[in-house]
């Protein structure tokens, strides 16, 4: 069950405890640490896009540059950074949310803004695997540069780190994030002092802030634009977690980081790796370890390999949160979620979504063996992603904001076309490797799909065969069993249908307790609920109290928390004195299902994997009564 409140933004934990400069500073690791590791690999792809037999001419440097400046300057810094920052749902950002406050007045467009928000989160997830492994794998492969001994070491040592990264994820991320912004800071200022450098040498570079330069290139080499274009987009992956974080720093940190360091700086990196390919005769194999000095490569690889870390580790951990948001908001079935930390009810681990992120990116690094290779398979998602926020920040901005259509257009519409010339110049690599991403996308999406359309379909069918709630209250009100102490909790998500559970409780036990409560917990289309409209309590008899409890997308549902609130006249919550009572279903697929067999079966594979409601409504496990049932879908 859904419901629609309105509610006040809440500050995150973290927010509250630092001000805006220890946050802009925490941002620098975690909101742009993906793209902040894209000068290792993005104009080198981009260049050897050129397709020159030799070494690369002026006209090649100037153009590949003026479209990396320009893609960041107007895909990060004006469509991000300065507008879509701007739609938060409740002070949280990211796809889901967006999809979260476009569907709030969509209307019939409403089932349509859910499948975007679907794709958005899927493309999402192809991302999360693609990013650890081009990220480290890439830092790795400078030690080539130190020396050629360690090219056969290359791919063991990549899988080693990423191994050892996700094996340590169930220790959360508390203990180190003090760190990941000092240290992804000195990165920042490292790759912007190199740049600066290279650029007194070669001032000229900096013509390439001409647009013209962009223009002329792709002009005169259309038949690699489209192939350079989609390498250059590779400087501009990741812009998407600077919306995804949102709700942990808040704007106006992300604002500040951004301009006060981590765009100075990749401007001033691009700029010098430009530089550097124009003033040297030999071909730029790795360009930014090639432009230090021969003692500053192995510690420049080891402060690469270390941020790579930082970003592998902020997309696995936005994939912890994206994931948890799913399943409140009913798109993906319940994971097993654990709190790494005490004071941020933010850092959270979820072993099977970690588990199958380790096995795809130890395949990826395999498979592709370089991160050039790797780089074919990078870009689709992304791109795709960009097109779906593009898409419900319109819905937004129409339906929730009530803008004219025409301010719509004119404000979206070309960010949206820019999205699309990337996206299809990133497809060209689809047989590259650009089917990885493209097929965890849609094996999400056919998961989300599956869980919504199953469930949906099971609730219709059991609410058919289930008693009026009122009909059922007023018939034991009239003929009561035998009553006995303490209070019961049936569970259901159908608060005008009798719960299961109490229907076999009656029929095995023949008895009843003195105070019965039917809860639904029900998940609201905003990321929290304020105290005052947590709950919603409704008595139906002396009997039984019909009891909501209403948690955001964002928050992790506390039944016994939310219970010891709830302000019944004449009873208050004692966890000792008070019994759970869940049905546990078995599901069995019928010939006469509404889905397809596979769907079937997908489905109730989802359902027998999925954790159990006790311990993800945080139900002490002592208390729970559950009672199993058999229904045929």
């Amino acid at each position: 069950m859904q419901a629609s409140v309105e509610t006040s933004p809440q500050t995150s934990p973290l927010r509250k405890r630092q001000g805006t400069g220890a946050l802009a500073l925490a941002a620098i690791g975690v909101v742009y640490g993906d793209i902040g590791t894209s000068p290792i690999y993005a104009l080198r792809e981009a260049m050897r896009a050129t397709a020159s037999p030799e070494r690369s001419t002026d006209v090649e440097v100037m153009g590949v540059l003026s479209i990396i400046v320009w893609s960041l300057t107007l895909i990060v810094t004006i469509k991000y950074v300065l507008i879509v920052l701007r739609a938060d749902n409740n002070g949280e950002g990211g796809t889901l949310s967006l999809m979260a406050l476009a569907r709030q007045n969509a209307g019939r467009f409403s089932p349509g803004v859910m499948l975007l928000g679907m794709i958005g989160a899927g493309l999402f997830l192809g991302d999360a695997l693609i990013t650890p492994a081009i990220s480290v794998l890439s830092a790795v492969e400078g030690l080539e540069v130190a020396t050629p001994t360690f090219a056969p070491y290359v791919i063991p040592i990549t899988v080693v780190i990423l191994v050892a990264l996700f094996i340590v994820q169930k220790r959360g991320t508390a203990s180190v994030a003090s760190v990941f912004g000092p240290i992804t800071a000195c990165w920042f200022l490292v790759l912007g002092g190199l740049g600066l450098w290279h650029i007194i040498a070669a001032p000229q570079v900096l013509a390439a802030l001409n647009p013209s330069y962009a223009v002329g290139f792709l002009f005169s080499h259309s038949a690699v634009a489209f192939a350079v274009i989609g390498a250059a987009f590779l400087a501009v992956t990741g812009a998407e977690a600077i919306y995804a974080d949102l709700g942990h720093f808040g704007r106006k940190p992300i604002v500040l980081a951004w301009f006060g360091l981590v765009f100075p700086a990749l401007l001033l990196n691009y700029f010098g790796q430009g530089a550097f390919i124009l003033t040297h005769d030999e071909v730029a194999e790795q360009p930014l370890f090639q432009m230090v000095p021969e003692w500053g490569v192995l510690p420049l690889v080891v402060l690469a390999t270390v941020a790579t870390i930082i970003a592998s580790q902020a997309v696995i951990t936005g994939t912890f949160s994206l994931a948890s948001q799913a399943i409140q908001l009913g798109i993906l079935p319940r994971f097993a979620i654990f709190h790494t930390s005490d004071t941020q009810s933010g850092q959270i681990f979820m072993p099977q979504i970690n588990g199958l992120l380790l096995i795809g990116v130890v395949i990826l690094v395999l498979e592709f063996g370089s991160s050039s290779a790797l780089a074919g398979a990078y870009g689709i998602s992304v791109t795709g992603e960009m097109v779906v926020t593009a898409l419900l920040l319109m819905v937004v901005l129409r339906k929730s904001w009530k803008w004219p259509l025409v301010a719509v257009v004119a404000l979206v519409v070309p960010f949206l076309l820019l999205d699309l010339v990337f996206l299809a110049a990133n497809s060209l690599k689809f047989l590259e490797g650009g089917w990885v991403s493209v097929g965890v996308a849609l094996a999400a999406m056919v998961v989300m799909m599956t869980w919504r359309r199953g469930s949906a379909l099971l609730f219709r069918k059991t609410r058919k065969s289930e008693v009026p709630l009122d009909v059922l209250t007023n018939n034991l009100a009239k003929n009561r069993p035998t009553i006995v102490s303490g209070t019961a909790v049936f569970l259901t998500s159908d608060p005008e249908s009798a719960p299961t559970a109490l229907m076999h409780s009656l029929k095995h036990y023949k008895v009843l307790h003195e105070r019965n409560i039917i809860l639904t917990v029900a998940t609201v289309e905003t990321p929290r609920v304020s105290r005052e409209e947590r709950i919603k309590v409704e008595s139906i008899n002396d009997l039984f109290v019909r009891v909501v409890l209403y948690f955001g997308y964002a928050e992790r549902p506390n039944v016994p928390k939310g219970l010891a609130r709830c302000q019944i006249p004449g009873w208050q919550f004692d966890i000792m004195t008070t019994s759970f009572f869940l049905s546990r279903r078995t599901l069995k697929a019928s010939s006469q299902s509404a889905m397809p067999k596979w769907q079937d079966r997908l489905y109730i594979a989802l359902a027998r994997n999925a954790s159990d409601a006790t311990a993800y409504f945080q139900i002490p496990s002592g208390r729970v009564v559950e009672i199993g049932t058999q229904l045929v879908i």
